[in-house]
C-alpha cells in the first residue's frame, strides 16, 4: 500500500475519533473517554504527519533538525498544558479555556504569516491564508481580553465613543485590506505583516467594550473563530484531518454561542453590541421593597431535617470555596433521613455552560440529581426548601419583573415559588451583572451569610447531631 494511502486512512481514523469525542462529552458519564479519544486521534494524526507526510507528496529526505524542532516544541507545549491544566483550580477553568483558544488563534495567525510567502502567485492559496490570518489574530487578542476580564484584571470597563460604529468601520476596512493585499499588492510582505498588526488591534476592539457577564458568550465564539481559522489551514494544506478537527470547533462554538445566548433570551447582536455586565445599575438598593433577614445555622438544620423536599442551586460561589464535596455529604445525610434533594442547574449557572456540572460530578454527585431549569421549574412550588449557594442571576426576579434590568427577559431558576429560601452568600455584594437582586427582599428568603466551605460544614455537624 503507498504511503500516502496509509497517511489517509491514519487521517480518517483520527476524523473519527474526533467526532466520537465530542458526541462522548455531551454525557458527564462519558466525557473523560471522549476526551480521551480525541486526545488519541489528535496523536495519531500528529504522528502520521510527522513520519509519513514528507514520504507520500514523493520525498525521500527530510531535515533531521526539522523532525527535532517539531518534537521539542511538542514536548514543551504538552508539559506546559499538562501542567496548567492539572493544576488549575475549577473556578479558573473559564480563563484556561479562553486561554488555551487564544493559543489556537495564535497558531492560525503565525500559520499565515509563515506560509504567505510560499504562495506567492496562487490567488486562491493567499486568500485562504488570509483569511486565516485575520480570524486567527482576531481569536488571540480577542481571547487576551476574554482573560482579563474573567480574571478580573480589567475589571472597570472600557466605553468607547461610538464603538459600535467604529468597529464596524474597522471590521470592513480589515477584510478590503485582507482583499487588497491579495489581489492588488500580494508581492508586498510588509502589508500582511500590517494586516495582522491591524487584525490584532481589532480584536481588541471587539471585545473590550463587551461586559464581564457576557465573557462566557464571547469565549465560546472567539472559539468558533480558531476553528474556523484552523479550517482554513486544513484547506491550504490540503490536510483532512485539521480540516475536519477545524470544522467540528467552528461549529460546536457556534452551537454554545447560540445555545447560551438563548438560555439568557437574548440575541447574539444585543451581546456584541449590548455591552451586558458593563457595570450597569438597575435595582439599586433604593429601588427595592423589603429588607434583609438573616437566618441561624441551627434554624437552617431545623428547615432542612423536617423537610419532604430541598432543591439545591449551585453557583460561582461554590465553585470558589470549593464545597462541592460537603455539599454531596449535605445530600447525603439529608437523603439519610427521607428528603429527596435535587440540585437546580441553569444553563450559564457559573462561568461557562457545564461548569457546575463537572463541579459537582467531582464529588459523585449523581448526574441523575441534576435537573435542568426547564424540568425543575415547576417543582419549586412543591418544594420545602430551596438551598441557593453562591448564585445570584440566575435566581434574579428582575428579570421578569423589572424591564429596566439589564437582566431582563432572561429565563430563571423560580426559585421564589418555593415555601423557604435560604441564600448563603459571603456578603450582599452584586452578581456577575452588577445589579442587586430582588429574590433577597422577599419575605420568604433568610440570608445565611459566610464561606460556602465553612457554613455547610457547621450545617452538616448540625444535622448530624440531630
Amino acid at each position: 500500500m503507498e504511503i500516502k494511502y496509509i497517511l489517509d486512512i491514519i487521517y480518517l481514523v483520527a476524523s473519527v475519533t474526533f467526532v466520537l469525542g465530542l458526541k462522548m462529552l455531551s454525557h458527564p458519564d462519558s466525557a473523560r473517554k471522549g476526551n480521551l479519544y480525541a486526545a488519541f486521534g489528535m496523536t495519531l494524526a500528529i504522528v502520521g504527519t510527522i513520519l509519513l507526510y514528507n514520504h507520500a507528496d514523493g520525498y525521500t529526505t527530510r531535515e533531521p533538525i526539522k523532525i527535532i524542532l517539531i518534537l521539542a516544541a511538542i514536548g514543551v507545549g504538552t508539559v506546559a498544558g499538562w501542567l496548567t491544566a492539572s493544576k488549575v483550580q475549577m473556578t479558573k477553568m473559564p480563563e484556561l479555556v479562553s486561554l488555551f483558544n487564544g493559543m489556537g488563534g495564535a497558531c492560525a495567525a503565525i500559520i499565515g504569516l509563515m506560509e504567505y510567502e510560499h504562495n506567492l502567485g496562487k490567488t486562491g492559496a493567499l486568500s485562504t491564508i488570509i483569511a486565516g490570518l485575520i480570524i486567527g489574530s482576531v481569536s488571540f487578542s480577542g481571547s487576551v481580553i476574554a482573560f482579563l476580564k474573567l480574571n478580573e484584571t480589567m475589571k472597570k470597563p472600557i466605553r468607547i465613543p461610538k464603538y459600535n460604529v467604529l468597529n464596524t468601520v474597522v471590521m470592513i476596512a480589515l477584510v478590503l485590506f485582507g482583499a487588497y493585499i491579495v489581489y492588488a499588492q500580494p508581492e508586498h510582505l510588509f502589508l500582511v505583516v500590517l494586516l495582522f498588526v491591524f487584525a490584532l488591534v481589532y480584536g481588541l476592539l471587539f471585545v473590550i467594550p463587551i461586559g464581564g457577564a457576557d465573557m462566557p458568550v464571547v469565549i465560546s465564539l472567539l472559539n468558533s473563530f480558531t476553528g474556523l481559522a484552523a479550517a482554513f489551514g486544513g484547506f491550504l494544506y490540503q490536510n483532512q484531518v485539521m480540516l475536519t478537527g477545524g470544522i467540528l470547533v467552528g461549529s460546536a462554538g457556534t452551537i454554545l454561542t447560540l445555545a447560551m445566548c438563548k438560555a439568557m433570551n437574548r440575541p447574539l447582536s444585543n451581546v456584541i453590541f449590548g455591552a451586558f455586565g458593563g457595570g450597569a445599575s438597575a435595582g439599586t438598593s433604593a429601588d427595592i421593597n423589603g429588607s434583609i433577614k438573616d437566618i441561624s445555622i441551627s434554624d437552617t438544620a431545623i428547615l432542612m431535617n423536617y423537610a419532604k423536599k430541598v432543591v439545591i442551586v449551585p453557583g460561582y460561589g461554590l465553585a470558589v470555596a470549593q464545597a462541592q464535596h460537603v455539599i454531596h455529604e449535605l445530600e447525603l445525610l439529608l437523603e439519610e433521613r427521607g428528603v429527596e434533594v435535587v440540585y437546580a442547574v441553569h444553563p450559564v449557572a457559573g462561568r461557562m455552560p457545564g461548569h457546575m456540572n463537572v463541579l459537582l460530578a467531582e464529588s459523585n454527585v449523581s448526574y441523575d440529581k441534576l435537573v435542568e431549569m426547564e424540568d425543575i421549574n415547576p417543582q419549586f412550588a412543591n418544594t420545602d426548601v430551596v438551598l441557593v449557594v453562591g448564585a445570584n442571576d440566575v435566581v434574579n426576579p428582575a428579570a421578569k419583573t423589572d424591564p429596566s434590568s439589564p437582566i431582563f427577559g432572561m429565563p430563571i431558576l423560580d426559585v421564589e415559588n418555593a415555601t423557604n429560601i435560604i441564600v448563603n452568600k459571603r456578603s450582599m455584594n452584586a452578581g456577575y451583572a452588577g445589579i442587586d437582586n430582588l429574590l433577597f427582599y422577599q419575605p420568604k428568603t433568610s440570608m445565611l451569610f459566610g464561606d460556602a466551605k465553612g457554613v455547610l460544614s457547621k450545617l452538616v455537624s448540625e444535622l448530624k447531631q440531630m
